[in-house]
C-alpha cells in the first residue's frame, strides 16, 4: 500500500454552499464542481489516512508543524451567516512516525498535541485550510479515513519543505497495510484586486499563470525557483504546501491534471489532481 491520490485543493469557505451568500454562490460554482470531482476521486480510492498540508494551522516560527492529537474538530462561519462543523479522527501513529523520521533527517519539525496526551480531550482545533477540503471528502461522502494535519514553515528554505514531502512519500511507501491520500490545501495569489485586503499587484496574475503551467506540464518542482520578492508581491497562500506535494510526488511519480482555475474574488483558486503512475508490468 502507498499513496493512492494527491491533489491541490483551495480552501475559500464560499465553495461550500452552506457558507456562501446568494451573491457568492454562483461565483464559486466552477471551483465547487471541481472540488466535488476531487472528493469523489479520494473517496473512490478509499485511503485509510488523508494527510492535509494546511497554511492555517499551527504557525510555528521556523518549524514545520505535525499535529499528533487523537482528534481534530472545528467550526467555520461563512458570508451566509451560517456555520458548519466537522470532526475527524487523527492517525496519531503515523503522525509520530513523521516526526521521528523528520527529526532523524534533521528537518525542522515539531509534533503538537492539545488538551490531553490521549482520549477525547486530545483534540486540536481544525483550521479552515483543513476543514474546507475535508468537508467535501468526509462530510458528504461519510468516509472513514483518519487524517494527519501538517503545516509548512515559510521561514525555512523551500528545500526543507520539499524534503519533508519526500519523507512523507517514503513513509507512505513503507506502510504495508495502509493507503494514503495527500491534499495540498492552497489558495493561489491574493493580490488580484485593488479592493481586496492585500491590494493589487501584476505579480498575482503572473504567479498564477506560472503555477498553472507547471501543473499542466507536470513539473511542479519548478515553483521552488520563484524569486522571493516576486512571491511576496503576488501574496500566494500556496507555494509552501505545493512544495511539499512536489516532494511527495518526486518519491511517488504522479500524472498531473488541472481541473479548474479562476479568480472569483481577490485570490485565485485552482483544483488539480496528481494520480500515481502505475509501473508497467514486464512479460
Amino acid at each position: 500500500m502507498t499513496l493512492v491520490y494527491s491533489c491541490i485543493a483551495p480552501h475559500g469557505g464560499e465553495i461550500i454552499p452552506e457558507l456562501a451568500s446568494k451573491s457568492m454562490l454562483r461565483r464559486f460554482e466552477q471551483t465547487r464542481k471541481s472540488m466535488l470531482t476531487l472528493a469523489h476521486k479520494i473517496s473512490d480510492a478509499r485511503p485509510d489516512t488523508i494527510v492535509v498540508a494546511s497554511p492555517h494551522n499551527l504557525r510555528l516560527l521556523g518549524k514545520i508543524a505535525v499535529v499528533t492529537s487523537e482528534r481534530s474538530s472545528g467550526v467555520l462561519k461563512g458570508s451566509s451567516k451560517k456555520s458548519i462543523s466537522l470532526r475527524a479522527r487523527c492517525d496519531k501513529e503515523f503522525a509520530l512516525k513523521i516526526v521521528r523520521e523528520s527529526e532523524r533527517q534533521r528537518v525542522p519539525v515539531v509534533g503538537a498535541n492539545y488538551g490531553t496526551a490521549e482520549g477525547p480531550a486530545s483534540d486540536m482545533q481544525m483550521d479552515w485550510g483543513t476543514l474546507v477540503p475535508l468537508w467535501f471528502v468526509l462530510k458528504r461522502k461519510k468516509a472513514r479515513s483518519k487524517i494527519v494535519i501538517v503545516a509548512p514553515s515559510r521561514e525555512i528554505p523551500l528545500q526543507a519543505n520539499f524534503r519533508f514531502g519526500q519523507i512523507l512519500g517514503k513513509l507512505m511507501q513503507r506502510e504495508k497495510r495502509k493507503k494514503f491520500a495527500f491534499i495540498a490545501s492552497a489558495d493561489q495569489a491574493h493580490a488580484h484586486s485593488r479592493s481586496g485586503p492585500y491590494g493589487y499587484s501584476p505579480a498575482a496574475a503572473e504567479y498564477d499563470k506560472m503555477v498553472m503551467e507547471d501543473i499542466r506540464q507536470n513539473r511542479l518542482k519548478r515553483i521552488m525557483h520563484f524569486e522571493p520578492k516576486f512571491v511576496e508581491a503576488a501574496k500566494p497562500d500556496s507555494l509552501w504546501q505545493m512544495t511539499m506535494l512536489a516532494g511527495v510526488t518526486r518519491v511517488v511519480p504522479s500524472r498531473s491534471t488541472l481541473l479548474s482555475y479562476h479568480v472569483p474574488t481577490y485570490y485565485g483558486m485552482a483544483c488539480a489532481e496528481f494520480e500515481p503512475i502505475q509501473p508497467r508490468r514486464r512479460g
